[in-house]
């Protein structure tokens, strides 16, 4: 086929896309525009500002450093970061100006890695201050009160014996989380209640993410996201039906518990998953097509077209496809400076064998453009142990998330001994949390 065409044009505050007809103006505001930006601090090109490192825990369960996390979230409420950490079998806790705090356990303790993903936890995690969200193996969810630390509620989705329940987001008007259990066949979805004031879970309805319910999910599911302005949850599908090029995103009507209808999203993998201004999706792909729209070969002779998308909540109107970016996992809307995060781990840049960088990207929301790419860090799996060199598992920076008061982005990377603080402080050898700054 030929060359998957792009949508040209940008998003303004009204929501709308430009024609190709305007295109010359874009460009010419486009550049007006990063001109502007540049004169704040705030929206200055990305840097380091610190490692966090992470101690191993006692019970760490590869090779004593972190190597397997997932999900990130920062609380607006206490302005603080949590990122689940599989290796040491809890929440890591780091504040706002990348000072590590420290570990969040659960009672009964989180499965670890256990050499799957599909079976290891903790996986996603939300929070709303006093009240911290978690998903673990075996279909399990907790509460944790983040005054005490205490666990005060375990709950099971049900799912098949071992596997994962995953990503996860929050209704905090109604109380109600949306679970993802992805590793199921088919994939499904499950509505939590929250009581907001005692912190306890109670499971009530369940989506089947299958043909049967209109969806036909035959690669998992993904990122979920509230939109309060629509009242309805949004969740990202990597592939629905047979051909790997057909992704989307479903809106769930809570209320009916139903999937009320799905956008297409192609070539692309939809995973990543926020809201943005003007009640749009940022689409986090993590598949990487080329440019004749065939899943991208390595070693073969047609280049990469990786790629992120926006799109329009209200009625699934692709309004950018953003190129240079991707494929990863999670992305994060701040708004403190109306830009996207988009994670690079699965990147056509990153190595594909050993150890090395590979690229992060800044989104400008208002118009859909990649202003900025930036260094986030995988590490290689060990599968033939030597003298000082354990077996592990690999470790990707795949997770991202951003402090909309400090506008400081929080990008976990695993043990290493390449990536420094910029005091040359060696703080990633068992595993960090890069801070990044937009600042002076």
């Amino acid at each position: 086929m030929s060359r998957v065409a792009h949508t040209c044009g940008s998003i303004g505050r009204s929501g709308k896309l430009f024609g190709m007809a305007a295109l010359a103006f874009l460009l010419v505001l486009s550049a007006a525009h990063a001109q502007t930006k540049a004169t704040t601090a705030d929206d200055r090109g990305l840097r380091l500002l610190t490692l966090a490192p992470i101690p191993p825990a006692p019970d760490n369960t590869t090779a004593g450093a972190m190597y397997s996390f997932d999900i990130s979230y920062v609380d607006r409420t206490n302005q603080t970061y949590y990122l689940a950490d599989r290796s040491n079998r809890a929440v890591q806790v780091v504040d706002a100006v990348g000072n590590y705090v420290g570990r969040i356990t659960a009672t009964p303790p989180f499965a670890g890695f256990t050499g799957s993903n599909s079976t290891s936890g903790p996986n996603g995690v939300v929070a709303q201050f006093p009240w911290l969200f978690v998903t673990d193996a075996n279909s399990r969810v907790v509460s944790i009160d983040l005054r005490t630390n205490a666990t005060v509620s375990n709950v099971s989705t049900g799912g098949a014996a071992g596997l994962r329940a995953d990503e996860l987001a929050y209704d905090p008007t109604h109380g109600v989380l949306l679970v993802v259990n992805n590793a199921d066949t088919p994939p499904f979805a499950t509505f939590i209640i929250v009581n907001q004031s005692t912190g306890q879970l109670t499971v009530s309805a369940r989506i089947t993410l299958d043909a049967a319910h209109g969806v036909d999910a035959q690669d998992g599911a993904e990122q979920p996201v509230w939109v309060d302005a629509l009242n309805r949850f949004f969740l990202s599908i990597p592939k629905i039906g047979t051909n790997v090029q057909n992704g989307g995103v479903v809106r769930i009507n809570p209320f009916t518990a139903s999937v009320e209808a799905t956008y297409p999203v192609n070539f692309c993998g939809p995973a990543g998953l926020t809201l943005g201004p003007n009640q749009n999706l940022f689409i986090g792909c993590n598949t990487v097509f080329d440019t004749n729209g065939n899943v991208w070969d390595p070693n073969g002779a047609v280049p990469a077209d990786p790629r992120d998308v926006i799109i329009n909540a209200n009625n699934g109107a692709i309004l950018a496809t953003v190129l240079g970016v991707g494929a990863g996992d999670e992305v994060w809307f701040n708004p403190g400076n109306d830009n996207y995060y988009a994670t690079g781990s699965g990147s056509p840049e990153r190595p594909l064998s050993g150890n090395g960088s590979t690229p992060a990207g800044v989104v400008d929301a208002n118009y859909g453009i990649l202003s900025q790419r930036f260094p986030t860090y995988n590490v290689a799996a060990v599968t033939t142990p030597t003298t000082g060199h354990p077996a592990h598992p690999a470790g990707t920076s795949h997770s991202i998330a951003a402090n909309s008061n400090f506008n400081n982005v929080y990008v976990p990377f695993p043990a290493n001994n390449a990536v420094l603080s910029p005091d040359g402080t060696k703080n990633c050898l068992t595993g960090c949390v890069a801070v990044f700054t937009h600042g002076e």
